[in-house]
């Protein structure tokens, strides 16, 4: 026992209280006392740090600071050392009971060390699990199957590109208002849109946080967008309502150098379906028989499956793209730049503002264009325009027993319509 002593090891088989030899100094060491050790502090006496209390237990000093610290030997007979803490708030005999408890777990073949290494990292796997941007995930994958697809894409988005790159790491137990509202600003400054998109995410998160228990009841955030937002006049998309209007959107759309992308507004114009689906068009959707695309419910904003009529125009710029996918997977390819599996909303939008219909005419606004002009133009009925248009019907009583869907009437209307903008296109000024 004297022997080991010796070698200021602990192996976890030697009570505290004999006495030890300080390598160091290659002399006989009592076991420190309180007196001894502040002493040493003041320089008083012959002592100097380390100060060695036996049987591996000793104290040094870093920094001026006083560390407690236990030399042992690992079950696999390497050398370590684990710190207990500093002095004065770890005191001589709560680092005794330190080194003691150390001491059991090595009897056991447990090495302290890497047990503590564990249960850090396990406090920081449980950590991790409760950031702003684990919660977000969940709540995403909570969503997503009552969402829509064009739902899903735009909270998506907002949780990506506007919310995590400045919340996602933070606690979301301490994420507070303060935290989000400068995020939903600088959101508002680059797309209103998403601004409100955003932070009705961020408030559904916490509400989730909440839930699981990882933020504490009541700890809602207050997102006032009306007051805390700069006021901006509501308006509708633009769109061209008269014919003279229409008909220089149709030529301007003609003149675009990307046939994808005319392609895919051209069809806007035809359709009157919502830009996300359009892009969105597959060709396992199409029936040439039948000439319908058919959409699943699950990429509709009513949650409907819904049948377009195609005219011949349709059907011909469709045919026109088959050569760039081989008539499999999207009708649309992607721009060369962009890393989307199709062709995307932003970018139709983005063509219709560069070719100088800014404020004039927005693909979304092409429905509207279809609503007002052939209903006054062309005299097509309100309730078939509504069918074309996917609109949800007005009541419940009506979404319940209501369902016809025109398609019939839809299909000679929508030739109609196409022709009617052949012809405004290509009539003379």
């Amino acid at each position: 026992m004297r022997a080991l002593a010796r070698t200021g090891y602990c192996r976890g088989d030697e009570p505290f209280g004999s006495q030890s030899v300080s390598p160091e100094m290659g002399i006989e060491a009592k076991p420190l006392t309180d007196k001894i050790i502040r002493d040493t502090a003041r320089g008083v006496g012959k002592r100097r740090f380390p100060l060695y209390d036996g049987h591996g237990l000793h104290l040094i000093e870093r920094d001026g600071r006083h560390h407690w610290r236990l030399k042992y030997t690992r079950p696999d007979g390497r050398e370590n050392r684990l710190a207990l803490g500093h002095y004065p708030e770890v005191s001589l005999a709560e680092a005794r009971a330190l080194a003691l408890d150390a001491r059991a777990k090595l009897r056991r073949n447990i090495d302290p060390g890497v047990e503590r290494k564990a249960a850090k990292a396990a406090g920081r796997a449980a950590a991790d699990a409760r950031t702003f941007a684990e919660i977000a995930g969940r709540w995403l994958e909570i969503k997503t199957p009552g969402w829509s697809a064009i739902t899903l894409r735009k909270n998506r988005r907002a949780v990506d590109v506007y919310l995590l790159p400045r919340l996602g790491k933070l606690d979301v137990a301490r994420v507070a208002t303060a935290d989000v509202l400068p995020v939903i600003r600088d959101t508002d400054s680059r797309s209103p849109e998403y601004a409100r998109t955003a932070a009705g995410a961020a408030q559904g998160i916490v509400r989730l946080a909440i839930a699981e228990g990882c933020r504490e009841e009541g700890r809602l955030l207050d997102l006032d967008l009306r007051h805390n937002l700069p006021r901006r006049e509501r308006g509708h998309m633009a769109a061209a309502t008269t014919p003279a209007a229409l008909a220089e959107v149709l030529r301007t759309i003609q003149r675009l150098p990307n046939p994808v992308t005319r392609a895919a507004l051209m069809l806007c114009c035809y359709l009157g379906q919502r830009p996300g689906n359009i892009v969105g068009l597959r060709w396992d959707q199409l029936d040439v028989q039948t000439s319908e695309w058919s959409l699943p419910a699950g990429v509709m904003k009513t949650r409907r499956a819904h049948t377009v009529p195609l005219p011949k125009q349709a059907l011909a710029l469709i045919e026109e793209l088959r050569p760039l996918t081989g008539g499999v997977g999207f009708v649309f390819p992607p721009l060369a730049r962009q890393k989307n599996h199709h062709l995307t909303r932003d970018a139709l939008s983005k063509a219709l503002r560069d070719a100088g219909l800014r404020g004039v005419q927005t693909p979304h606004g092409l429905r509207a264009t279809l609503r007002t002009v052939a209903r006054e133009r062309l005299g097509v009925s309100a309730d078939v325009l509504e069918a074309q248009l996917a609109h949800a019907k007005r009541g419940q009583v009506a979404a319940a027993y209501d369902r016809a869907g025109f398609v019939r009437e839809r299909h000679e209307v929508m030739q109609t319509w196409a022709d009617y903008l052949d012809g405004l296109r290509d009539a003379e000024r």
